[in-house]
């Protein structure tokens, strides 16, 4: 019989109002704005947003008014470049989870480093990467494929917890296994959102919750360092961040302003 793992954390003290209060902020805005109105450009521009919210807290220093324009650096770039896939992968990340994040790595690091490392999960034989600052050293080659080996199986099977947790444990856990030589960050981040829209939270990718990772960027090593170390109340307070982040992305989204 197949284990439930996300269950019981969905279940860790306050997760579960979190998670729905923060599912009713996107369902708010979308009832209220109507799904009728949500335009592809409205998902573009919520897309375009999230990316250079991504970028910069990767380190990138462009604007938004750069990254719009193309005018930008390799992390914006590459983040960028992730918001033209994006909704073509989400629906194969329940079915296909380690493939849609070498391709997400392949789309996010296609400017960072050399060809034959796009979409390369790190071996034993090559450094640890440190590509996110803050975070406590990844797990060496070994763990790293043993921990996303199981990231992905559960990812296949069927869970009762909120599509929120789900995406939040998958973001956390690839940032602090870092199993790319690069670009880490980008993965994790937008294979949180590839989950809030296949899991069906903001199916039309209109909130930002990037945004919300990156005004709250004082704790997002924090959050993940102590994701990593400090059992399940590190589990929980990353995913009460999360909940407040996605609550956030919902009044950062262009829809909110729509007029």
């Amino acid at each position: 019989m197949s284990t439930d793992v996300f269950e019981p954390l969905a279940g860790l003290e306050g997760v579960g109002s979190a998670a729905r209060a923060a599912r009713d902020a996107v369902d708010v805005l979308l009832r209220d704005r109507g799904l009728r109105k949500v335009g592809s450009d409205v998902t573009a521009e919520a897309l375009l947003r999230g990316a250079h919210a991504s970028a910069a807290l990767a380190g990138s220093p462009a604007t938004l008014e750069e990254v719009r324009r193309g005018a930008a650096d390799g992390l914006a770039t590459g983040a960028v470049r992730i918001t033209g896939e994006l909704m073509r992968l989400a629906p194969q990340i329940d079915t296909a989870p380690v493939q849609v994040w070498t391709r997400l790595h392949q789309l996010a690091a296609a400017d960072l480093g050399p060809e034959d490392q796009l979409g390369h999960l790190r071996t034993s034989r090559e450094p640890v990467p440190d590509d996110i600052p803050g975070l406590p050293p990844a797990p060496g080659a070994d763990e790293m494929w043993e921990r996303l080996s199981a990231l992905a199986q559960n990812l296949t099977r069927p869970t009762t917890a909120p599509g929120l947790v789900v995406a939040a444990i998958v973001h956390a856990e690839l940032a602090v296994l870092r199993p790319f030589p690069t670009a880490n960050g980008l993965v994790a981040r937008a294979a949180e959102r590839c989950l809030l829209v296949a899991r069906g939270i903001d199916p039309v990718a209109v909130t930002v919750p990037e945004i919300g990772h990156y005004e709250l960027a004082g704790t997002y090593p924090s959050g993940l360092g102590d994701y990593a170390a400090q059992g399940l109340t590190g589990v929980r307070d990353w995913l009460l961040r999360t909940c407040e982040v996605v609550a956030l992305g919902a009044e950062r989204s262009p829809l909110a302003h729509v007029g």
